[in-house]
């Protein structure tokens, strides 16, 4: 019944995160002598994910759940998969062809689960089915299907019948609805203040269409309703969890909390109260409990007081059993696929040929095309004798994986001519280049997106600040936003209708390149 995290990396000295990564010996202890049945895996490249994932196989009892957070694609987390733009983009293609994007929803479960399965993670946790109305939601944002429980369910529906062409699990996430939150759950509780009519009209249609599609597991949500619990957020409520999920909805797979070191729990509750809580609520699965073999103590002393019963345990287990047989191949008669039984050498050729097909990027690249937005009357001409600047703002630049040297948003405007300048959040302002003497006709290209644990849904105060400057200076030439759609709303009413701007939801390579190349007058 506990899922910790591990690092996706194969030795000690290159864990990232030592806080929640326990090295080789601990984690063996953990998966050999305490009976942790699963992990969720981050970091490192998808060959060595398939790696790892052999590794942890083989040193449990037991076969494992293997999990990661893949709802943009295996590449969003493993380098050399396949990065989809996040959910959101697909929203953006509804607006116009609903069924073209449930085509691509379905494409993109398939081959997440696909590329998920070659690899060895067995648990996909996607699709988020949170309705995202909320532009100031700093967690949920461009990871939902949409604002309107409608395209999210049609979209999230999409996802799962494609990924269930696949032996992986799947998870509609967070229950019961995280789209209306403006604090981020990583940092701290959000309230959501909405009745239960409201709860029944937005939040909770996704999880009904999800579980009638057969999605294997629902994740908590670390918020609070007061409607539905004054006294516990929804991962350690009873009446969230058992009441609504399992007897109101008639929810009879997995339910997973969300990440018990999340601030919104772990800095109220206790490392060993908030497991008990959980599994008293209702919970098959303790997701990265902040202390496990503490945890494991908590809930069997729980148990031996009476105060959970142990039949609740066994139903959990047996749930388990049953979605590890489901994707287990040690627990089948016969393993998946023929090349499982191959060679080591042979094997990785085979994985090699299951990640990132010209499909797969091809589908990428159509989801990205169709869910731009374009206001470019002429294309950017490049530098003629003109002091250009590239200016691309950011919100950690020594934690951005989509930028270095080679990245398509330093490269392509280098090649017209423009000089590159770097800001984030660490970059002092008045260092920063706002030298009204000097005169830089200039590129901005802004990423923001909501991420997790920065507690904000963009780096809107330093990208205001230099769009305000560079308008007001009549320097700006050009303006590009890679993330948020609602960034691109705050800022359209302030931008002169003569200044081309792009914008796409996706923030990878192939994002930027398609972007770029449109508004250079380019072809991709």
């Amino acid at each position: 019944m506990v899922v910790v995290r591990a690092s996706g990396y194969l030795f000690d000295h290159q864990i990232q995160y030592p806080q929640w990564e326990p090295d080789a010996a601990r984690l063996r202890h953990w998966l050999q002598e305490l009976g942790v049945g699963g992990v969720i895996l981050l970091g490192g490249s998808a060959a060595e994910i398939a790696l790892r994932t052999q590794q942890l196989q083989g040193w449990a009892k037991i076969p494992l759940l293997v999990a990661a957070d893949v709802e943009e694609g295996v590449g969003q987390r493993f380098s050399g998969a396949t990065w989809f733009p996040p959910a959101m983009a697909l929203a953006a293609v509804a607006e116009k062809n609903l069924p073209l994007a449930k085509q691509y929803a379905i494409q993109m479960g398939t081959i997440t689960a696909q590329e998920a399965q070659a690899i060895g993670l067995n648990w996909v946790l996607a699709p988020v089915v949170d309705v995202n109305n909320n532009p100031d939601n700093p967690v949920i944002n461009v990871r939902a299907f949409g604002g309107t429980p409608e395209i999210v369910s049609d979209l999230a529906i999409a996802f799962l019948q494609g990924a269930q062409r696949h032996p992986v699990l799947t998870t509609a996430k967070h229950f019961p609805g995280h789209g209306d939150t403006a604090t981020d759950s990583h940092l701290d509780l959000p309230v959501l203040n909405h009745s239960l009519e409201r709860l029944y009209q937005i939040e909770l249609p996704p999880f009904q269409r999800a579980i009638a599609a057969g999605v294997d597991a629902v994740m908590s949500a670390h918020l609070q309703i007061p409607a539905l619990d004054p006294d516990y957020p929804a991962t350690l409520s009873h009446r969230v969890l058992t009441k609504e999920l399992r007897q109101t909805l008639g929810f009879d797979g997995l339910i997973v909390t969300d990440a018990l070191v999340m601030g919104a729990i772990a800095n109220r509750y206790g490392a060993n109260q908030a497991p008990v809580l959980a599994v008293e609520a209702g919970a098959d699965i303790l997701l990265m409990p902040i202390d496990p073999e503490g945890a494991i103590a908590a809930v069997c002393a729980a148990v031996e007081e009476g105060r959970i019963p142990a039949e609740q345990i066994r139903a959990s287990v047996e749930r388990i059993w049953k979605a590890k047989q489901k994707v287990c191949f040690s627990l089948q008669e016969e393993p998946a696929h023929a090349w499982e039984m191959l060679s080591p050498a042979v094997e990785a050729c085979a994985i090699t040929t299951s990640l990132a097909q010209p499909e797969a990027i091809a589908t990428v690249a159509d989801i990205l095309r169709e869910s731009m937005q374009v206001h470019c009357p002429t294309p950017l001409p490049a530098a003629d004798g003109e002091n250009l600047r590239n200016l691309i703002v950011v919100d950690d630049s020594l934690a951005c994986d989509f930028l270095n040297r080679h990245a398509p948003a330093i490269a392509i405007p280098h090649q017209f001519g423009y000089q590159l300048q770097m800001v984030d959040s660490h970059t002092p302002t008045r260092l920063a280049g706002m030298d009204e003497t000097e005169r830089h006709p200039t590129l901005l290209q802004l990423f923001i997106r909501g991420n997790p644990f920065r507690g904000s849904a963009g780096l809107t105060q330093t990208a205001q600040t230099w769009l305000h400057f560079l308008l007001e200076s009549e320097q700006l030439r050009a303006l590009v936003i890679y993330g948020s759609p609602y960034v691109l709303e705050k800022f359209l009413p302030g931008l002169p209708a003569d200044i081309p701007y792009l914008f796409t939801c996706g923030q990878m390579p192939e994002a930027q390149a398609i972007a770029l190349n449109a508004l250079f007058g380019k072809h991709s």
